[in-house]
């Protein structure tokens, strides 16, 4: 589903992405992990396409088609779902009516009308029961007074009601207490499917005792370094990222 051959990337002329190689699968959930300044952050960005960012060499495809020439919106459009670490407040926009935004443009690109609105009620109705949402949080507008738990669980949703085929996960745990952790990984879980894949951007292995990765890689100074199973998670909680810095390939 998504390949991503020898990246280099950069931001404001500085090199942070120095070759990354990448396959992601579908039905697979991959979870990078690495100190700050690492850059998991930029390469979320960069699959993402924001475009602060420069990439400088190699290339992105996602189900064969290279998203080069792609503005975030189009690579939206083609299933590409990134949470972000500071979700932004839209004041005067429902939590409700920016979905339904959301889905229609996604719909129009696809040369669609848009969705019928008791389908859109019916969609909204399941998804927010699936994830345990109140009906009162979705007229509520977009993150404004939202705790660091809501923010993340609003995000869930979209991703609920949007179905992307890839989803990034930037650091969907930071700042969240046990429980508005194990709410949000549970929304998670319940996503996951043979058709899509989910890619996990966490300091911590905290997060991935409720969302059990099928891969773990270990990206330092813009490299992976090391890739492995679900026990390369536990051995850097015990050891730190100090002990990976020998196999960074310079």
């Amino acid at each position: 589903m998504l390949e991503i051959k020898d990246l280099h990337a950069s931001v404001e002329e500085k090199d942070i992405l120095k070759g990354i190689n990448l396959n992601v699968n579908a039905g697979e959930v991959h979870a990078i992990m690495g100190p700050n300044g690492s850059g998991k952050s930029t390469l979320a960005s960069v699959i993402a396409g924001k475009e602060e960012f420069e990439v400088e060499k190699g290339s992105i495809s996602l189900d064969g088609e290279d998203l080069e020439d792609l503005a975030p919106e189009e690579r939206a459009h083609k299933g590409i779902f990134l949470s972000f670490q500071y979700p932004v407040e839209i004041p005067g926009v429902s939590v409700t009516n920016f979905m339904k935004t959301a889905i229609n443009e996604s719909r129009k690109a696809k040369g669609l009308d848009d969705m019928p609105a008791n389908q859109m009620l019916k969609l909204i109705r399941e998804k927010s029961e699936m994830l345990e949402i109140d009906r009162k949080f979705l007229s509520r507008s977009l993150n404004e007074g939202f705790s660091g738990g809501e923010k993340k669980r609003n995000e869930i949703f979209q991703l609920a009601m949007l179905e992307p085929k890839l989803a990034i996960l930037d650091e969907t745990d930071s700042g969240l207490d046990i429980d508005a952790l194990r709410i949000v990984a549970n929304g998670v879980n319940k996503l996951r499917n043979k058709d899509n894949a989910i890619v996990v951007i966490t300091h911590y292995q905290r997060l991935l005792e409720y969302i059990v990765p099928d891969f773990v890689h270990v990206l330092y100074d813009g490299k992976i370094v090391k890739s492995g199973g679900k026990e390369l998670a536990l051995e850097l909680e015990e050891k730190g990222y100090d002990w990976v810095k020998q196999e960074a390939v310079v």
